[in-house]
């Protein structure tokens, strides 16, 4: 029975590797799958003992649970305003009309780095590649900015627990604090500076940008308000009296929907509670799924093999693969597997990993859902085009890991 659960597991992952090729949605396959052998632990379990089984069935339900409230709340702040297009709006009144693209590219660089660190690396994604196809640059410039745009978003994620799922897991999983994950923004911020200065070699030219410009409604600037208040509540509730994130950001979804309510009397302005219908419950199903297969590998006692990496090479080593790893395994499975093997690391390591496992998946287009995005949204993009910027991409992600490791052990 172990084997045929295993091999389902391995199953589960080749799934969401191939997924574009055979045009299964991965949440689908991990969800069915995940299940799937949760059913056959408690049909067939080790020993006769099903209590054991249920236990670590509970176990993983409660992280789970956790981590899907937590998205759940932030997510329909994100859609509500990116369905009233304030954060579209944000971007083009930050910009000015005339720009040489050299600029655009460090703007385009820190506002990725900004809007993925407050919101979360798919609406961030989304944002700034609508901006990059409204430009309608040469194809070799549109490659450069597009592999900017990716390496941007999945770097400004790792320093808030808003920005990025496996951020948040290391969080949940007490790691790391809110105030060391702020050690990570300077890093993240060096990371994408050093990939901006090699890409823009060569671009000298100016671009005019297009303006959409609108009024914004008030309800629309108190809630994005609410939002982060939300956020800067979060962080200063878990530092002061260490309330959990999902608690505040729930308090914060509450009182987001009593103030819309009270702004709009009337009946006809749509309900708010549909903006949760907005949220990406594909994603929030593919976590479902892919935490009960990792939780599954943990019941079989299969992430205990995940220690000898870190046994054969130093903790800081071991990181820097993974998160090159990270490029072709999905970083929540990854993430999820290292924390239940029980691996002991400092706090510096820790946040080593938290940036390894949330920029690495960059150096390929198909190891982060940025890059996914992006693949999906570009036409002159391709996994080809994007292996030409490899090299420089992995340079600036060691650059970011070393500035980790040296700004950490201070």
């Amino acid at each position: 029975m172990h084997v045929l659960i295993l091999s389902l597991i391995a199953l589960a992952f080749v799934l969401i590797v191939i997924e574009d090729v055979i045009h299964l949605n991965k949440a689908k396959s991990t969800l069915f799958i995940g299940s799937l052998v949760w059913i056959l632990a408690f049909m067939f379990p080790e020993g006769g003992n099903v209590e054991h089984v249920k236990e670590g069935l509970n176990e993983n339900l409660l992280e789970i649970a956790t981590l899907w409230l937590f998205l759940m709340a932030a997510m329909t702040f994100v859609a509500y305003l990116n369905q009233q297009g304030l954060i579209t709006q944000l971007v083009y009144r930050l910009l000015p009309s005339k720009i040489k693209l050299r600029s655009l590219m460090i703007m385009i660089a820190l506002l990725g780095l900004l809007f993925s660190s407050l919101a979360d690396n798919i609406t961030a994604s989304l944002i700034m590649l609508s901006l990059l196809a409204s430009l309608k640059l040469e194809p070799k410039q549109t490659l450069k900015f597009a592999a900017l745009i990716v390496f941007a978003v999945n770097s400004g994620g790792v320093s808030l627990i808003t920005g990025d799922v496996t951020t948040l897991m290391i969080f949940l999983a007490d790691k790391v604090s809110i105030t060391d994950l702020f050690l990570l923004i300077a890093p993240a911020v060096f990371g994408v500076m050093t990939l901006a200065l090699f890409l823009m070699r060569g671009i000298k030219d100016e671009v005019t940008l297009p303006k959409f410009r609108r009024p914004i409604a008030f309800a629309d600037k108190l809630i994005a308000l609410l939002f982060l208040l939300t956020i800067v509540g979060t962080l200063g509730m878990s530092v002061a009296f260490s309330v959990p994130p999902v608690l505040t950001f729930l308090f914060g979804l509450s009182v987001m929907f009593i103030t819309h309510r009270i702004i709009y009397k009337s009946e006809t302005k749509p309900n708010v509670l549909e903006y949760v219908r907005e949220v990406e419950f594909d994603t929030l199903l593919f976590f479902l799924g892919v935490l009960l297969l990792v939780g599954m590998l943990k019941e079989l006692s299969v992430l205990d093999f995940l220690p000898q990496l870190y046994q054969v090479m130093p903790v800081y080593v071991a990181n820097y693969f993974v998160g090159i790893l990270s490029a072709l395994v999905d970083n929540v499975p990854l993430t999820a597997a290292i924390l239940k093997s029980g691996i002991e690391m400092d706090t510096a390591d820790w946040l080593g990993l938290t940036y390894a496992v949330g920029v690495g998946g960059s150096l390929l287009i198909i190891g982060s859902a940025a890059g996914v995005i992006a693949l999906s949204k570009l036409t002159e993009l391709t996994f080809i085009t994007y292996l030409k910027f490899f090299h420089w991409l992995l340079v600036a992600y060691t650059a970011g890991y070393l500035a980790v490791l040296a700004i950490a052990n201070i």
